[in-house]
């Protein structure tokens, strides 16, 4: 995997010893800029010596450090790396915007390369053919799944989102035959849920999840749009798996619309028309 390099460092880098640590902070501060430094200038930059350079250059499986600004070039070839560090308490404005923009880039960037586009075509294939569609999350996953309704009510069936754990469970229990229940869950261990996809697929609802592989939740479900994100919901405000979970419902969308053909096309004209006078005018700038 082109990523590999990077991925290892990140990964990594509380293992290795207090010398390491500073050579892999400078790389991972600026992965491009490391390619063009010297084994000198990476040492005098990351405070070490050329030897702990060298040592940690063979740590990661290369040959020495022409060796390996080979591999972390390559790495960079292979797309947007995941680079970013956690914030930090002492962090300017400048370093965790920059940081927290670059965590989402990297993020969707290998999202993009693990989504099953097969499975985005199962999951299409139900959401089409569906008669009534609910979306289920939890904290920040009920906001995507607010924004789901907000997408998916356009296409003229029944569309509703739950926040609420009692009203899901209420409302899967209610499923029919035709239903799809459509669950967000990140981590897609939340024992709530998992229930609740039970509960549904026994009532004879279709039940698609967006959810991590291999989960709980993933079992239960019909079909699933898998993927894993690099965060830590344990320390961290759930940031990229938010993102994440908010491309793929516009992918699915978009999916449906384009299943639905052009026939279909008058019809969000006519909602999007309808917007048009609730909107202050754009004023055109004088000269």
């Amino acid at each position: 995997m082109a990523h590999d390099l990077l991925d290892r460092l990140r990964e990594r880098l509380e293992e290795l010893n207090r010398s390491e640590r500073k050579v892999a902070n400078v790389i991972l501060e600026d992965p491009t800029a490391a390619t063009s430094l010297s084994i000198a200038s990476l040492a005098q930059a990351a405070s070490v010596s050329e030897p702990t350079v060298n040592r940690f250059c063979r740590n990661f499986g290369a040959k020495g450090y022409p060796d390996f600004k080979i591999k972390l070039a390559q790495s960079l070839a292979g797309g947007t790396p995941y680079v970013t560090r956690a914030v930090e308490p002492g962090d300017t404005a400048t370093q965790y915007t920059h940081k927290i923009f670059g965590a989402t880039i990297a993020a969707l960037d290998e999202a993009q390369r693990e989504v099953d586009m097969a499975a985005v075509e199962r999951m299409v294939d139900y959401l089409t053919q569906a008669k009534q569609i609910h979306f289920f999350g939890l904290g920040a996953s009920g906001a995507v799944a607010q924004d789901a309704q907000h997408k998916f009510f356009r296409f003229n069936l029944p569309v509703m989102a739950y926040v609420d754990v009692l009203m899901q469970r209420m409302v899967a229990a209610a499923c029919h035959t035709g239903d799809v229940v459509v669950i967000i869950s990140y981590t897609g261990r939340t024992r709530e849920l998992v229930d609740i996809a039970k509960v549904a697929r026994e009532a004879g609802a279709v039940v698609l999840g967006i959810t991590a592989p291999n989960s709980p939740l993933s079992q239960e479900c019909t079909a699933t749009l898998e993927v894993a994100t690099p965060e830590d919901t344990d320390h961290y405000m759930p940031m990229t798996s938010r993102v994440i979970q908010l491309t793929l419902i516009d992918a699915l969308a978009t999916g449906v619309t384009l299943r639905r053909g052009e026939d279909f096309l008058p019809h969000l004209k006519k909602i999007k028309d309808s917007l048009r006078d609730t909107r202050f005018p754009v004023e055109k700038p004088t000269k």
